[in-house]
């Protein structure tokens, strides 16, 4: 790609697609990419009757692979049952064809979007996503710096493995969220809530999917909860509240970290159900605490739900399927995300996540209706790998994949990416990925 290419001149973003170049030449400076950042199907598709093999897949996750522990592995890579919704969420993306447009002035080009007020890079960002530290020694940290480096989004779960306090510092001026799981104790739900905002987290996102965990064979099979094991609680061990707790209930952290940890994450992942009842009382307390910056809901998949988010007066949702890793034969989510575009897509910030694999589906999502795609298994590879560097290279690569995408599409600025981008083909009954339960 010539880097003299007048795009740079019209964009407000680093024009990313240059990130090929850069890779593409390493070679002439003794150097070579990181690693493959490819995320291809599994071993074969039938569509139909039709059956078509596919060579060396998921280049990405075996890397990562080879790089984790056992317990690591299963972990990040474990769906609900028998993987149905996983499988779901790929065969939407499938059955969603891109139709480019040609002889467009793309020399115009610019990936920018704007989120809750936030000008960023691209609409793409880093999904909450738990005890880091299993992947990588520095966790969240380097994750949440990376987002800051690239200028897109990061969001924090509440089963983060560092201090909140520690992640917004990371983060330094970048844009981040809060991931919250609620407790059933609001003292500690404001703690927490307080916690994101002195830490320059500005907005709330409730994750209302997983009460508890889903029933993933492999997680159980080996006892792999990290939590229990004295690991990763470390953003709820720095809570003055949880703290309080541990002293009433006679847990010295230090002397007892499993106890202390599996008390933790009892609160979070608690199996008690929150209703709609609830809501009101936490979108006050999150706007009283933060001046009324902006609150979501993740983990909607139903027309009525997302109703129920706007009479709520919820800021945005997040159409969600925990991807795939909580209701089991659940519906896709890019499948879910028409409908609730067509519904209330005007009436709330509509966002996606699920199932993300590479540029050509965060363009897909977008299409439908999402302003906004969150990824995040493919960075947690990149964490696995090389730490930073290769959440680095892999979310780079992201982005240039969607600059790409976007050049060759015939796409010049974000909010032109419509439906007139796509054409279905096929419905989701005809058509079944072979050996998508093996994770």
């Amino acid at each position: 790609m010539d880097p003299n290419a007048p795009n740079q001149k019209h964009r407000n973003t680093p024009e990313y697609a240059q990130y090929q170049r850069e890779l593409f030449w390493a070679e002439n400076e003794g150097k070579v990419p990181p690693f493959n950042t490819g995320i291809y199907p599994s071993p074969a598709i039938r569509l139909s009757t039709l059956m078509i093999p596919i060579p060396d897949p998921h280049k990405l996750e075996q890397r990562a692979k080879e790089k984790l522990s056992e317990g690591g592995w299963f972990y990040a890579s474990s769906n609900a049952g028998q993987s149905l919704t996983h499988l779901a969420n790929r065969q939407a993306f499938y059955r969603h064809k891109v139709l480019p447009r040609m002889l467009v002035d793309t020399n115009i080009r610019d990936t920018k979007t704007t989120i809750f007020g936030h000008k960023v890079s691209a609409p793409i960002g880093f999904a909450p996503i738990g005890i880091c530290k299993i992947y990588n020694p520095e966790g969240e940290l380097w994750v949440a710096q990376v987002a800051k480096e690239l200028n897109i989004p990061y969001c924090l779960s509440t089963a983060g493995s560092q201090p909140i306090e520690d992640v917004g510092k990371a983060n330094g001026d970048g844009t981040r969220f809060f991931q919250l799981y609620m407790p059933h104790d609001d003292e500690l739900t404001i703690s927490l809530l307080q916690r994101a905002h002195d830490s320059g987290f500005t907005a709330c996102i409730l994750t209302v999917d997983t009460w508890q965990l889903g029933w993933r064979h492999n997680d159980v099979a080996t006892s792999d909860y990290a939590f229990y094991k004295g690991i990763g609680a470390d953003l709820g061990l720095s809570d003055p509240v949880f703290q309080k707790r541990l002293k009433e209930a006679g847990i010295d952290p230090k002397k007892n970290p499993k106890e202390a940890g599996a008390m933790w994450i009892d609160n979070v992942w608690h199996g008690r159900a929150h209703s709609w009842e609830k809501i009101p009382w936490l979108i006050k307390t999150w706007k009283e605490i933060s001046g009324g910056k902006p609150f979501a809901i993740k983990g909607i998949q139903r027309v009525d739900d997302a109703q129920k988010c706007v009479e709520a007066g919820c800021d945005g949702i997040v159409v969600s399927n925990h991807a795939g890793r909580q209701v089991d034969g659940a519906i896709a989510s890019l499948d879910a995300l028409e409908k609730i575009v067509d519904a209330v897509g005007d009436k709330t910030y509509v966002m996606y996540d699920s199932g993300v694999r590479g540029a050509t589906d965060v363009f897909k999502a977008l299409a439908i209706g999402a302003k906004f795609v969150f990824v995040g298994r493919l960075w947690v590879w990149g964490l696995s790998i090389m730490g930073a560097t290769g959440v680095r290279h892999v979310m780079k690569s992201l982005l240039a994949d969607f600059d790409i995408m976007m050049n060759v599409a015939g796409v010049q600025s974000v909010d032109q990416i419509d439906r007139s981008w796509l054409e279905l083909v096929g419905k989701p009954t005809e058509e079944l990925l072979v050996g998508a339960g093996e994770e």
